[in-house]
């Protein structure tokens, strides 16, 4: 039987972009979305017609804004999880749960939950402060990582050697055994309230070498079948012992040995699936949508090669944005870009992607090579 998700209001804890591409799914499907952000001018701002202006961590804003909401979702992690454990108790729709929400704020307890589960990860400790860090000396090398609020390489420092340990951070955190990887992959998986779970192909990233962000990707992942059949394994097993209803990213290290390792979980649309918006039956976002209000599961095929390339703001330019080389990309074949509506420009800020989408995988390379020198955002 047809469920009633056309009648649902969906409200949505942050209005950057990924919450702007979900939306951007949802009009096809009109949804009624809600949206709370703190910032006046965030991305979602002019796409929805209710648009609430608050603090996304504050109990009493999110629990007022969940009032309005059939069912309540986030595009980022660092929300008020109390006020939607109330709202859930209430008979509101939260979708990731509260409880998966808490334990990937903390990748300590991520960590951890690994470890409980025999998900294949790498060796670590956890320190309570810079001191506890330089009790593991024989352990390094290794990377020190806050257990919370650490992301987009942000609260991840890399400890080589015992010299290297001024750089600990001096609060809880989590030491984690320098990978020594010949890939980096993720792989996204969703599942809905009815137990359809449904994983995207591998993908490979490529980061930048110094904002630590996520700068090209390429799909397929270049994986043989067994290793990229053993990667979605992974991430089945790790939505499904979560419990966990909505779209979750799973970034894995492939080893210079041919093990999988997992790195980091996102509970929410990530930047290593832009590239489905076109490369894919269904994108990450229309999978998102559809497993938080219970309409069933898109197919996730790779309809054609893709590479994707983060637009990121030059790094001696802030202030109002300029995309330059933005005429001579558009005369492409099979390019696609996607701006965010961002106004103001910083070093190295996510102002937008481009997709590009060709039948020769080496050929696709080398354009998102040229395209990236082509494409830049700057401040007029």
């Amino acid at each position: 039987m047809q469920q009633h998700h056309q009648n649902q209001t969906l409200g949505i804890l942050g209005g950057g972009q990924l919450g702007r591409m979900v939306i951007q799914a949802a009009i096809n499907y009109n949804t009624n979305i809600h949206v709370l952000d703190p910032d006046p001018d965030a991305p979602c701002r002019h796409l929805v017609a209710n648009f609430t202006q608050g603090n996304i961590r504050d109990f009493d804003t999110v629990y007022a804004f969940g009032q309005a909401c059939d069912i309540i979702t986030i595009e980022i992690e660092n929300v008020n999880t109390d006020a939607l454990k109330v709202l859930e108790k209430e008979g509101k729709k939260v979708f990731p749960q509260p409880h998966v929400i808490e334990l990937i704020q903390d990748k300590r307890k991520q960590k951890q939950f690994y470890k409980d589960n025999q998900i294949p990860t790498a060796p670590f400790h956890l320190t309570e402060t810079k001191a506890d860090v330089a009790k593991h000396i024989p352990f390094l090398p290794a990377v020190h990582k806050l257990g919370r609020e650490g992301y987009d390489g942000r609260g991840v420092q890399i400890i080589r050697v015992s010299q290297d340990l001024d750089k600990a951070f001096d609060a809880p955190g989590l030491l984690e055994k320098l990978v020594d990887f010949e890939l980096e992959i993720s792989v996204i998986v969703a599942q809905n309230e009815q137990g359809a779970c449904k994983a995207f192909p591998a993908v490979a990233c490529e980061f930048h070498p110094t904002a630590n962000l996520v700068e090209f990707l390429f799909a397929p992942s270049g994986l043989e079948d067994s290793l990229e059949k053993k990667a979605v394994d992974i991430a089945i097993n790790l939505i499904q012992k979560l419990d966990m209803i909505g779209l979750l990213a799973v970034e894995m290290f492939v080893t210079k040995d041919r093990e999988i390792l997992v790195n980091e979980i996102a509970p929410r649309p990530h930047n290593s699936g832009h590239h489905s918006i076109e490369a894919n039956y269904t994108s990450q976002f229309e999978q998102h949508l559809r497993a938080v209000m219970g309409m069933p599961l898109g197919d996730t095929s790779l309809r054609i090669p893709a590479a994707m390339i983060n637009l990121l703001g030059e790094p001696d330019h802030q202030g109002e944005a300029y995309v330059e080389g933005l005429d001579e990309v558009l005369t492409q074949k099979g390019v696609y870009v996607h701006l965010y509506g961002k106004k103001i420009t910083k070093p190295f800020r996510k102002m937008g992607h481009v997709t590009i989408l060709d039948e020769d995988m080496q050929l696709l390379k080398s354009r998102a090579m040229e395209i990236k020198k082509i494409l830049k955002i700057k401040a007029i």
